[in-house]
């Protein structure tokens, strides 16, 4: 939890203003929760410190701030990711049904979109992110990567191309998915193998984090039969005896988390297609469940002052 300030308010008013236009680039840049607010107290040490007097747009030097220092950690994310134990999933974040600052930024947060921009480089990621979620001119851009206009319009155009190529197309009427969302949980508190393979797309895929901390599928799992025996399997262990689901806002869209009790032991996220789920994505790893305990507001609160 991050602490009060004590710093001047001339100093701390810009940051404030500015935080959830922050925390989301960090967040979409890394697909942390906990390295985006590590990302913002960084950003924030390094504003206090600053000659803010020679700065002319604050909003402009913090997101040049935030995007630099989540670059510098994406690069070094990606060695550590290679040897991940299991599928690699992003941290689940707790949202509003509008999502952070504007409903149409929801897809962008999704899990599905964060798992296609982890096929970005760091470099692409960030001028996708800046160009078309946050809608900056090239111009800006360039400012804020340090970088020549043509090759930021190069670069641009090539991870705009890639993600076109890879962007999941689902069914997002809400209604329908609240409806199967609660179907899909009544089938597996049931146990009924027909019923949850019922509702799954012929070529639905599951992913299970648990980052070598939990137990968890290795493997993708590939196939309605698989995937629900595999499923059912997990909620039948002694382990999850105790364990319930609630609905929840989870990255744009409506999901499942899992408590035993009051804490969060896992997050349960899916792509519907066709009145089916096609994706089915479980974060059970838990260093990588804060963003979606309750009380959490998604980097919110005040920065510390340095």
């Amino acid at each position: 939890m991050i602490n009060k300030p004590s710093a001047e308010p001339d100093v701390l008013a810009p940051f404030t203003e500015h935080r959830r236009l922050l925390f989301a680039t960090a967040y979409r840049m890394l697909g942390s929760v906990a390295d985006a607010e590590d990302i913002l107290q960084d950003a924030w040490l390094k504003w206090a410190q600053a000659d803010r007097g020679s700065v002319q747009n604050p909003r402009a030097y913090l997101v040049r701030t935030v995007t630099n220092l989540a670059l510098n950690r994406l690069t070094s994310a990606r060695a550590i990711r290679e040897a991940y134990v299991g599928p690699w999933l992003p941290e689940p974040l707790l949202t509003e049904p509008d999502v952070a600052e504007e409903a149409e930024l929801a897809d962008t947060v999704s899990t599905a979109m964060l798992v296609v921009l982890e096929s970005l480089s760091p470099l692409e990621r960030a001028v996708f992110l800046l160009r078309e979620v946050f809608g900056y001119s090239y111009a800006e851009i360039a400012d804020v990567l340090d970088r020549a206009e043509a090759s930021v319009r190069q670069t641009a155009h090539r991870a705009r191309g890639h993600v076109q190529a890879r962007r999941p197309r689902f069914d997002t009427d809400a209604e329908e998915r609240r409806e199967i969302t609660e179907r899909f949980l009544a089938a597996c508190g049931g146990g009924d193998l027909n019923a949850v393979m019922e509702m799954l797309a012929p070529d639905v895929t599951a992913w299970s984090d648990g980052g070598g901390k939990v137990s968890a599928a290795r493997r993708p799992l590939h196939g309605p039969d698989h995937v629900a025996r595999w499923l059912l399997g997990v909620l039948a262990k002694p382990v999850s005896a105790d364990a319930h689901a609630r609905l929840a806002q989870i990255n744009g869209e409506l999901g499942l988390l899992w408590y035993v009790g009051d804490a969060v032991i896992g997050a349960v996220t899916f792509d519907l297609a066709d009145g089916r789920i096609q994706n089915l994505r479980l974060q059970v790893n838990p260093d990588k469940l804060a963003g979606v305990q309750e009380g959490h507001t998604g980097g919110t609160e005040a920065p510390t002052a340095p």
